[in-house]
């Protein structure tokens, strides 16, 4: 009934502006409107990430739950793991609406929100409740912050007792000069506040750090680089992309981040080069473009240890993470693959 329900919910909302649709899914989460399968696992989809012990790879991005307001919905929507944020020290109001536009020709969105949020304080309070799985916060900097690097480290030392593991994001388009952080000064100052913050935690806790896909090889190598110096647990690739090629949607042109399909093809170049650079000291979680269980495994065969999705949601529904779960394990079984780590990077080459 539920999934009969979901089915017919996807063209209602699609009548709806998107960000105002979206409100209405995470309500109707919270009200136990969605999927209800709890955590759906196999011998060949429980994997390890970083010391976080996954049911299965299938992870929720952030963005879609920004304010932790749906986390234990989600959970039992058949997600091995999600991640809540941005979170930034003070709550903002993000950019001027509209910010967020579907690319339906595309299967893509754009989106320009600026980190809206409730602030650190809000949201650690929701995270501070007893949960059923692996929960991270995306770590975010405030618009008009005179120290970004400093931020992250002050969301992780409020937000890191509540969680499971962190993402450092430097790879938003969408706050001025953000991506700036992402050069190797900068970027070693800020992971080493982070890291240093979290060393104060007395917990073992994984930072991730998530990249911009429109970065060149030689960005690519120093990050790897300063991710190897200063201890960070692993990298997630990739954030959204600046380019618009080979749109056809009469929004293309909308400034912004653009996901969904469009960037599953660079997105995954970014993670198998990634996959060689590291050569398996760093765990990878790809992201970019992920609708199809084909989609998740040709992820992990370019590296990815996990992956997470999102825009996909926006076009086939909350049920799709327990369908890319079921299908994934099917791929397995079909390929004679005991278990999802022996497929990591096993054909990275392909996709470079």
């Amino acid at each position: 009934m539920k999934a009969t329900l979901q089915k017919l919910a996807l063209p209602a909302l699609h009548l709806l502006p998107p960000e105002a649709a979206h409100g209405v899914a995470l309500k109707a989460l919270r009200l136990g409107l969605g999927p209800a399968h709890g955590p759906i696992t196999s011998s060949r989809l429980a994997t390890n990430v970083a010391g976080l012990a996954l049911p299965n790879p299938i992870g929720l991005a952030a963005g879609f739950d920004k304010n932790a307001m749906a986390v234990e919905p989600l959970l039992r929507s058949g997600f091995g793991f999600i991640e809540v944020g941005a979170a930034t020290p003070r709550p903002q109001p993000g950019n001027p609406k509209p910010r967020l536009f579907r690319l339906a020709p595309d299967a893509a969105a754009i989106n320009r929100f600026g980190f809206n949020n409730a602030g650190m304080d809000s949201i650690a309070k929701r995270l501070a409740r007893p949960r059923s799985g692996i929960v991270g916060i995306n770590l975010g900097a405030n618009k008009d912050s005179p120290n970004r690097a400093e931020d992250f480290a002050r969301v992780l030392t409020r937000i890191g007792p509540n969680v499971d593991f962190a993402t450092v994001n430097v790879s938003s388009p969408n706050t001025e000069r953000l991506r700036d952080l992402q050069g190797k000064d900068a970027l070693t100052a800020l992971l080493t506040g982070v890291m240093d913050a979290r060393a104060a935690l007395k917990v073992p806790l994984p930072v991730f750090l998530k990249i911009a896909p429109d970065l060149d090889d030689i960005a690519l190598g120093e990050i790897v680089e300063v991710a190897l110096e200063t201890g960070i647990s692993g990298i997630i690739a990739t954030n959204t992309t600046l380019s618009r090629e080979g749109l056809q949607s009469a929004h293309a042109a909308q400034a912004g981040g653009l996901s969904g399909q469009p960037l599953f093809e660079p997105s995954t170049r970014v993670l198998a080069r990634l996959s060689q650079l590291t050569q398996g000291a760093l765990p990878l979680i790809g992201v970019g473009g992920i609708s199809t269980p084909e989609q998740a495994f040709a992820k992990i065969l370019a590296g990815a240890s996990a992956v997470q999705l999102y825009t996909a949601l926006v076009y086939k529904g909350i049920g799709l993470a327990a369908d890319l779960a079921h299908g994934l394990d099917a791929l397995m079984a079909k390929n004679g693959i005991a278990n999802i780590a022996d497929a990591v990077g096993t054909d990275k080459e392909a996709y470079l």
